[in-house]
């Protein structure tokens, strides 16, 4: 062998022993509460959301999916910061998550004007996919207003004529109640009186609890999440209220990440959500398998919401060849993306970003095994929001 040929020989024996690089990571920035009073649904949707990728790929178009976390500490200030760090320093390809309102609002111009994907999976101020929508920001998870406007026509159709309304003072629990009492009087009820504790100062209801029943509803609708949901719940049923005043609720009042502790307190209580573990469908019954299985609890309203941005993710990237060099290809694929979930038929809508998805009725009912369950009473199916000033 002359010497070229020699040469050229041991260069291609190197090239193709070397090993092709493998490609760059798709690097998803999950944007979550881990400390303070939100620290624990940031954990619940963490779990559930890797969950997802495990079930639904790790790994898209020979790129492998890593996740890279970072603590709001559901604090405005500390989520934009997070963020800025997330897209500046790790450079990631999307961002996950957020649970707080107030922090989706302190990220949002930061995220349109940086043209980075970002998912909610729980913040539910409507503005987020209303007025203040931007094509970057896609919600998974709901609005204030779709998870309760069925809840008025509903509860009038079965005979309630006079509601009294409760919720914290802060920008969801207005908007639940508007969007209530607009449904409710729209169908022809009234409003016998309503309250807004302020937020996170509230050591006991009764003071509260004395005006409902000296306003004499014949139903109760309320929005409280997390501890405090417990704390009312409880006052409820220890005022004597339960047995003449029924109440009904934004289904987060008895969510399966406490309904085991609140047993005979809640029962009979309506509520309405997008979820709840009870539904009857192929999907659902693998989701709560799947988390059982890996975590000993059942999964909960917030869990799948995460559980489910992790398919949406995967199949939009598929679609793409997990391409990201184009990201308005990517959200277009987005919108091309839909399944059946465990909450049932998921898309997401393109005038508006938000999820279109059924809204579940319950009633929270004794089990045979002396606990209680959330059991589904009526499906309001493919529930959506009007534009509502967005303009993509």
């Amino acid at each position: 062998m002359n010497k070229k040929r020699f040469v050229a020989a041991l260069f291609t024996a190197v090239v193709f022993a070397v090993p092709a690089a493998a490609a760059e990571p798709v690097k998803i920035g999950v944007l979550l509460p881990f400390s303070g009073v939100y620290g624990g649904l940031g954990s619940d949707q963490e779990r559930a959301l890797g969950l997802g990728f495990d079930t639904f790929g790790r790994s898209v178009g020979g790129r492998d999916i890593a996740l890279v976390k970072a603590d709001t500490e559901a604090k405005p200030a500390v989520g934009l910061q997070k963020a800025r760090e997330l897209i500046l320093r790790d450079r990631v390809d999307l961002l996950v998550g957020i649970v707080s309102s107030a922090v989706a609002g302190a990220v949002r111009d930061y995220v349109h004007n940086a043209g980075v994907p970002l998912f909610i999976t729980n913040a539910g101020n409507d503005l987020l996919t209303g007025a203040r929508c931007s094509p970057w920001i896609i919600r998974t998870s709901f609005s204030n207003s779709q998870i309760v406007r069925g809840m008025g026509p509903w509860l009038h159709g079965r005979g309630y004529r006079r509601a009294f309304l409760m919720a914290f003072d802060y920008s969801a629990g207005r908007q639940m109640m508007d969007a209530f009492r607009d449904s409710f009087t729209a169908a022809g009820g009234a409003i016998a009186g309503e309250e807004y504790p302020p937020l996170g100062q509230v050591q006991d209801f009764a003071p509260y609890l004395v005006k409902l029943k000296s306003a004499a509803p014949d139903v109760t609708f309320v929005f409280f999440a997390g501890p405090p949901a417990i704390k009312f719940a409880r006052e409820y049923a220890a005022f004597g209220l339960s047995s003449d005043i029924p109440l009904a609720a934004a289904g987060w009042l008895t969510s399966a990440l406490h309904i085991d502790r609140q047993g005979g307190e809640v029962d009979g209580v309506y509520s309405i959500l997008n979820y709840v573990p009870s539904i009857a469908n192929a999907e659902n019954a693998a989701f709560q398998r799947a988390h059982q299985a890996r975590f000993g609890r059942a999964g909960s309203e917030y869990g799948v919401a995460a559980y489910d941005t992790a398919r949406l993710i995967v199949d939009a990237l598929a679609a793409v060849g997990a391409d990201l060099s184009d990201k308005r290809a990517f959200l277009r694929a987005v919108h091309g993306v839909s399944f059946n979930g465990p909450r049932g038929p998921f898309r997401i809508d393109p005038a508006t970003n938000n999820i279109i998805q059924n809204i579940y009725i319950s009633q929270v009912r004794k089990s045979a095994r002396g606990g209680v369950t959330a059991e589904v009473l009526d499906v309001l199916p493919d529930m959506r929001d009007a534009a509502g000033g967005c303009r993509m």
